[in-house]
């Protein structure tokens, strides 16, 4: 059986299009690692019910992806979903009203408890550090190329 995944099968022009994600962080955290060794799943999308929670992980190596390990991360906050949807590496994340990354991948090393949501970011920086607080809003936007 082929797993679309695996062959790279399935990417995000698979997608046509999705709402966006409203959330809020409820854990602002801090500290870094050089060697965290994150091993990326091979699926780039997740779906997650309204209320779930997920940990937000920056990543400064330029090859993350959905099969990759990332080593060098940044710990941002753990934020509950108020929406429930789907998540694509790719997603744009934003925090405040600011752009904090883009999703990379996901690690299932805490499932079922939450998922580590993995980030590409352009200088890693904890959330204590970018000044982030319980109950700041976050958003992920949505995209539709369906024609009307």
């Amino acid at each position: 059986m082929a797993d679309p995944y695996t062959q790279k099968l399935t990417n995000r022009s698979f997608f046509a299009g999705k709402t966006p994600m409203r959330g809020r962080v409820v854990v602002v955290l801090r500290g870094m690692l050089e060697n965290r060794s994150l091993s990326l799943i091979a699926p780039i999308s997740r779906a997650f019910p309204a209320g779930s929670i997920i940990e937000l992980i920056g990543t400064d190596e330029q090859d993350a992806g959905p099969g990759a390990s990332v080593q060098r991360i940044a710990y941002i906050a753990f934020v509950e979903l108020l929406d429930g949807g789907v998540l694509l590496a790719g997603d744009r994340v934003l925090i405040n009203d600011a752009e904090v990354g883009t999703i990379v991948g996901f690690d299932d090393t805490h499932v079922p408890n939450h998922q580590n949501t993995i980030l590409r970011v352009e200088k890693r920086v904890p959330g204590d550090e970018l000044g982030l607080r319980p109950g700041d809003p976050v958003a992920i936007p949505g995209f539709s190329s369906l024609q009307p």
